[in-house]
């Protein structure tokens, strides 16, 4: 019996089943269930319901909705391992991975829990005789959020929980991929005391997204995916007058200099390339090797990338685990043919693998390429898999170059033991996420997320401090309480005095 994925509107599971899509387990091909995809009536119901709900919720105090916060970031912890098991039956990644994901997303909750904090406005006594001055934070009203495939958890909550904190009431799109862990978040969510019509999951596709981009009931959006669906919702949410958050694609280049300690980068690098099959958004896919560092570089790292454990990500032993649909697999693989076509040398080769038991699994095993250049199209493009290209450069400059000259920003790191060239590349590199020896620089929920260049279209980055800013307007007070007549009107700029 395969189960059926529906929306969750106004506090209930709502949905007509008019169009549906399959949902995959990626270990073994089954079918494993049905997701509604929302026509234009049933998403614009939601928008209302939403609407409809917000007055009552931006009315409760901060403090309240930091007790629900809170209630729900104690859900979330209890119910850990079954969340990063629905991630891991439909998206695919191993069940640790898909631990660590919830916590990354555990931490904005909990960053969200102290809003009464984070909307204290500014206050300036006597900026002119008996005149005081103040701001607001104030919600917006619905705000919708379109999340992507390859983090069902982590990225959703990184968006609504400081939305909601902040007062709004939100409507989540997320990937008709993996809709398990939306969808029980948000009864999670019901169980900590939101109020219906607060947190809704809207299934769809371009046709619901359409709505989301278009109705005049939202206020803002924000979007996770790749940059051409990034560019397209930035433009046509900006045109109808909305807020945009809109994070795309990414090329994340690691360099290695010749002094770096060479165990640990090459350790950083399998992780960092192979960790959740490479569908990451942070994900290190360019090596790039400095001087005659590149040759005991790709020494070290092709047995490890040859020796990867594959296989069922519920299976404790796995390092990696499949791809998340058969379409994406073909599409990998695409990239690693046009790899070889194009002259790379293919060191480590994981188009063949066969997983005992799951013929029918979406698994492609580690790839790794030497001698790659910068004219390729498996180092232009992302290729989110597990694939790796080894790209060796003179000098430093020519790294930062190549670098600064690629279309994606997202992130970036250098491995050295050389703090003055650290300082210089964290100084110069035109990326928005930058590490230092730290291979995913993914920063902590009270700092921001987001690249630069291609890979983010808008002006704020995502949680954190920004995340606030996005999902509240200000409000500036000027205030005097005159006794008496104070002379007549007065027909010039106002000045403080």
């Amino acid at each position: 019996m395969t189960t059926v994925f529906t929306n969750f509107v106004g506090g209930e599971a709502t949905a007509s089943g008019i169009r549906t899509q399959s949902v995959f387990n990626p270990a073994n091909g089954e079918t494993t269930g049905q997701v509604s995809l929302s026509t234009v009536a049933e998403t614009e119901a939601a928008i209302a319901n939403a609407k409809q709900a917000f007055p009552a919720w931006a009315a409760k105090t901060p403090l309240t909705r930091s007790r629900v916060m809170f209630k729900f970031k104690q859900l979330i912890e209890d119910n850990i391992d079954y969340l990063a098991e629905l991630i891991t039956q439909q998206h695919g990644k191993v069940h640790s991975d898909a631990r660590g994901e919830v916590i990354r997303g555990l931490e904005v909750v909990e960053f969200a829990c102290g809003i009464p904090h984070l909307l204290k406005g500014e206050h300036s006594e006597s900026v002119g005789t008996a005149v005081d001055a103040w701001s607001l934070n104030q919600a917006l009203g619905v705000v919708a959020g379109i999340t992507p495939f390859n983090f069902p958890a982590m990225v959703p909550m990184w968006m609504f929980p400081i939305a909601i904190a902040c007062g709004n009431t939100f409507i989540l799109k997320p990937s008709e991929k993996d809709p398990g862990a939306p969808l029980f978040m948000a009864e999670l969510f019901k169980q900590a005391g939101l109020p219906d019509g607060v947190f809704n999951v809207v299934n769809g596709d371009k046709e619901s997204v359409d709505v989301l981009l278009t109705h005049a009931d939202i206020q803002a959006v924000s979007f996770v995916g790749s940059t051409p669906v990034a560019e397209y919702i930035y433009s046509t949410a900006s045109a109808h007058g909305k807020r945009v958050q809109a994070l795309g694609g990414a090329k994340n280049h690691m360099v290695v200099m010749p002094d770096a300690d060479i165990d640990q980068a090459v350790n950083a690098l399998m992780g960092a390339a192979y960790g959740s099959a490479g569908e990451r958004c942070m994900a290190i896919s360019v090596a790039v090797a400095v001087g005659d560092v590149a040759d005991v570089l790709v020494e070290k790292l092709a047995p490890k990338v040859a020796a990867l454990k594959v296989g069922n990500g519920m299976d404790a032993e796995m390092e990696m685990g499949p791809l998340v649909s058969k379409e994406h697999l073909a599409k990998v693989r695409g990239y690693v043919d046009s790899g070889v076509a194009q002259g790379a040398n293919l060191v480590v080769d994981g188009r063949d693998l066969q997983v005992e038991g799951a013929p029918e699994g979406f698994f492609i095993g580690g790839c790794l390429f030497d001698n790659v250049t910068t004219d390729m199209t498996i180092y232009q493009e992302e290729i989110f898999g597990p694939v790796l290209v080894v790209v060796r450069v003179p000098d430093y400059d020519t790294a930062v170059r190549i670098i600064n000259d690629h279309e994606y920003g997202n992130g970036t790191a250098i491995f050295t033991r050389d703090g003055d060239a650290a300082r210089q590349f964290t100084h110069e590199i035109q990326v928005g996420m930058v590490g230092v020896n730290v291979p995913i620089p993914v920063p902590m929920a009270f700092h921001s997320f987001g690249g630069w260049k291609r890979s983010l279209f808008g002006p704020l980055h995502m949680h954190g401090s920004d995340g606030v800013r996005f999902y509240t307007r200000k409000k500036a007070v000027t205030s005097r309480w005159p006794t008496g007549i104070r002379g007549g009107a007065e027909f010039v700029m106002p000045t403080m005095k």
